[in-house]
């Protein structure tokens, strides 16, 4: 391994050494109390230690970085407090993630890091979002991620790396190719001669280097990082590696050639480095010797510390408090302002544009929302009055827009992402769920994120283009579902959403687009999230609701001359449990409508709650009316029979004859 190509200072070389040494202390004293069973699982960087050392000491202090299971380096050279990083290892409540989560699954802040999640590609689009707002402050700042070779299998390395070489952004993508994802080898992965050759097919320069030669690294890193911060682009570096452990320990590593590790045993980037240094005359057994006493001593104490920090303790209301950020919901309401007849689509574009307006961190992303103003002309005009920097065109890359937003909010910005159609957004799920849901909670990163769903049928629109899967997101805790029905509450919603500072899912009818006008303020006002309301008051029953079947209900009500409360529930997510209870205490008799497929809807939910907590003033069964549990097809007279609204007759029917 040569380490004479460099210019690097004495002080440089040494400290390059002793953050090499510190990583690979802590990971020897992991694998011994993993062997004591003090701690539950490890997943070792031993002999990768070069490429996390390396890429964080040529980072600025304040620039993120994006790490992933064997990137202890990572933490370690930007000095993260060893007892917290003990806590966090051991489930203890001192520790990052508070015992939510495990190993480096967490962030800090505080040290401009990310950890990842177990889906790996997530972390790429995470870094492309710290990257564009950079750029669109002008910071003249980078952000790196890493992956490993399996990651780059995941459709996410494709759309990540695509969106920041359209944009330009100023982020490094590293690969650390140490042959094996788990005991899948490299060649079962790619196809590919190398991974940095893929970067020619993203229009961007790519790089492969050795992995375990910290000098290499490091300065490789040290000059792409000064070059983007002044020309931003993406580049992706690929580092050759090699794991010399288990994927984790449990796996072990009988499947790897003994030949190969013994190969790779020679490169170790430690060994190699320090026989240099010793040569060079910068190092000595005396000088090694005191460095790992001093590294010694710090982890014994980060352990005590650790260890004597008492389990963690289930508190439920914190548990549930910290699911979302804490927002105080202050309600605008309309000034004395004109109101002026607006369609349901002016509503939300009336939102969307005085959203901008007062928020001057929102940054709208979408496909064709920009010049062409979306397929539905909602953000037409946007880009002459707010710029292209803020009206954003996207490829198509649900996910790793998704967690460009995500990436946006990790630096104060606000994204609304429109999904074209809410059918499309199953290409973005994993990010809203197990990132966008899930950030606060696991380590207090809120998620400044509003998804603008057009959904639902009636349109002749068919399987993919009419779907109203609000269902789907209604189960992960960590998200808001929003559903209005009508004109004023589309703009109030939304700008309400845009306000809030936690993940917001804005479903949005497709049919009410046109079809439904209003007199509505001019002004700026919100509506409250969680909140309720009762559109139509009555003796007979209770319909309980919400987006089209508000419309529905109403329609049927004039019909059958019915005296019914209808609920408009608006929110789904968080829901308005008062007014439920009020409005069946009152009637005694309930409905539940929904557009979705009656199996697994919302309004299962809605009748279980109802059951167990308002069983003694009901005086029939809670019934249900839901479209069909089939797709949702295309021909009108099958779309009529596969919506609700005779069901819902027969149902009420049913319900009064009790």
């Amino acid at each position: 391994m040569d380490f004479s190509n460099h210019d690097l200072t004495d002080e440089q070389l040494l400290g390059l050494y002793k953050s090499l040494v510190k990583p690979r202390m802590i990971e020897e004293k992991m694998l011994l109390l993993l062997r004591q069973g003090r701690i539950s699982k490890w997943f070792s960087g031993i002999g990768q230690e070069a490429i996390s050392v390396g890429v964080t000491t040529a980072l600025e202090s304040d620039e993120y970085a994006f790490p992933m299971h064997r990137n202890l380096g990572v933490f370690t050279t930007r000095n993260v407090p060893l007892d917290k990083l003990f806590c966090q290892w051991q489930g203890k409540a001192n520790g990052f993630t508070k015992g939510r989560d495990r190993s480096f699954h967490f962030g800090t802040n505080d040290y401009k890091i990310v950890g990842m999640i177990s889906h790996l590609g997530p972390q790429l689009s995470l870094a492309s979002g710290v990257a564009l707002a950079n750029k669109l402050g002008g910071e003249q700042k980078i952000a790196v991620a890493f992956t490993g070779e399996g990651g780059t299998s995941q459709g996410e390395f494709h759309e990540a790396l695509n969106t920041a070489a359209v944009w330009d952004l100023p982020v490094i993508f590293v690969i650390e190719n140490n042959g094996y994802g788990l005991s899948t080898p490299a060649s079962e992965q790619y196809k590919s001669e190398d991974l940095a050759s893929k970067g020619v097919g993203y229009g961007m320069e790519s790089y492969k280097i050795d992995g375990n030669n910290i000098i290499e690294v490091f300065q490789t890193i040290d000059k792409i990082a000064k070059d983007i911060r002044k020309n931003p682009r993406p580049v992706l570096v690929e580092c050759v590696t090699f794991r010399m452990r288990g994927h984790e320990e449990a796996s072990g590593t009988k499947y790897v050639p003994k030949d190969l590790m013994d190969a790779w045993a020679k490169k170790d980037p430690i060994d190699n480095f320090e026989a240099y240094l010793l040569e060079k005359g910068l190092l000595n057994e005396t000088l090694i010797k005191e460095i790992k006493t001093e590294y010694k001593q710090a982890i014994k104490e980060g352990l005590d510390l650790a260890f004597d920090e008492p389990a963690v303790t289930l508190d439920i209301e914190q548990e549930k408090k910290d699911i979302y950020a804490a927002h105080d919901s202050v309600v605008f309401e309309p000034n004395d302002s004109p109101v002026t007849a607006k369609r349901f689509i002016d509503a939300i574009s009336d939102g969307l544009r005085q959203g901008m307006q007062r928020h001057e961190n929102l940054v709208l992303m979408g496909q064709d929302i920009a010049e062409y103003g979306g397929v539905f002309k909602i953000t037409d005009g946007f880009v002459k009055e707010f710029g292209k920097e803020r009206v954003r065109n996207t490829p198509l890359c649900e996910s790793a827009i998704l967690g460009i937003g995500l990436g946006l909010s990790i630096k104060k910005y606000k994204a609304m992402i429109e999904m074209q159609f809410a059918d499309f957004v199953t290409c973005g799920f994993n990010q809203i769920v197990n990132n966008l849901a899930k950030l606060h909670y696991r380590w207090g990163q809120n998620s400044d994120v509003v998804v603008r769903m057009p959904s639902g049928g009636g349109v002749g629109a068919g399987p993919f283009h009419s779907q109203t899967n609000e269902a789907w997101f209604f189960h992960t805790p960590g998200l808001k579902i929003v559903y209005p029905s009508n004109p004023y509450d589309a703009k109030g919603l939304l700008l309400a959403a845009l306000d809030d500072p936690n993940p917001v899912m804005f479903f949005e009818h497709k049919y009410l687009y046109r079809s439904l006008t209003a007199e509505i303020p001019d002004d700026y006002y919100t509506v409250e999230i969680g909140k309720a309301k009762l559109v139509r008051e009555g003796a007979d029953l209770s319909i309980v609701t919400y987006g089209m079947g508000v419309h529905w209900a109403q329609q049927l009500c004039e019909e059958l001359g019915l005296s019914a409360d209808i609920l408009d529930l608006r929110s789904l997510q968080p829901l308005d449990y008062a007014a439920i209870d009020e409005t069946v205490r009152k009637t005694n008799k309930v409905v539940i409508l929904h557009e979705d497929s009656l199996t697994g809807g919302v309004g299962g939910e809605l009748s279980a709650y109802i059951s167990e907590h308002l069983f003694e003033h009901l005086d029939g069964p809670v019934l249900r009316a839901a479209s069909l549990d089939t797709p949702v097809p295309f021909a009108g007279n099958l779309e009529v029979g596969y919506q609700p609204i005779q069901r819902l007759r027969q149902q009420v029917e049913k319900l009064l004859a009790y």
